[in-house]
């Protein structure tokens, strides 16, 4: 009896599996990625081009009615107020020194900007790399999420680069 109803699990969660029962929605995806709460969020876009090896580039956009997500990210310090540092200045908009012009590194297969420019906001980044010991900036891969809070409009960007 036992050694069936195992059977019969296995067998359900390779149905599940196929049939996409865990997959997670863009609002289960940012939740999950920034520690908020995004269930309400409406979404505008989704951009995903993550291989089978993981590499690739994401970005969902969800704009929100309220401002329950914002009261959120103020209340929590891992949270940034504009304008942005130098490192996230130079994943999403690019940088330009005396040097050359480093970034932007959140675009799309066309090279367009995943991100607008946003005047009034909050942000984050999670350095998700194993590689601590050298500034992100100056590493040969990436692996990081940014998220990015437009007050003005009450849209949230949630992007991901994995090289």
């Amino acid at each position: 009896m036992k050694k069936g109803l195992v059977m019969l699990l296995v067998l359900l969660g390779s149905l599940c599996t196929l049939a996409g029962c865990g997959s997670n929605s863009p609002q289960d995806t940012v939740s999950k990625g920034l520690g908020l709460d995004g269930s309400k969020g409406r979404e505008v876009s989704v951009y995903d081009t993550h291989s089978g090896n993981g590499d690739g580039t994401s970005c969902i956009v969800l704009q929100f009615e309220d401002t329950t997500v914002l009261e959120a990210i103020e209340a929590n310090t891992d949270w940034g107020a504009f304008p942005l540092d130098e490192t996230v200045q130079t994943l999403v908009y690019g940088t330009e020194t005396e040097n050359g012009k480093m970034g932007p590194f959140l675009e799309d297969r066309d090279g367009n900007p995943l991100v607008p420019n946003i005047q009034n906001g909050y942000y984050r980044l999670i350095d998700r790399h194993t590689d601590k010991g050298t500034e992100l900036l100056e590493r040969h891969s990436f692996n990081f999420t940014v998220g990015l809070y437009d007050t003005d409009s009450n849209t949230l960007y949630y992007c991901e680069l994995d090289t």
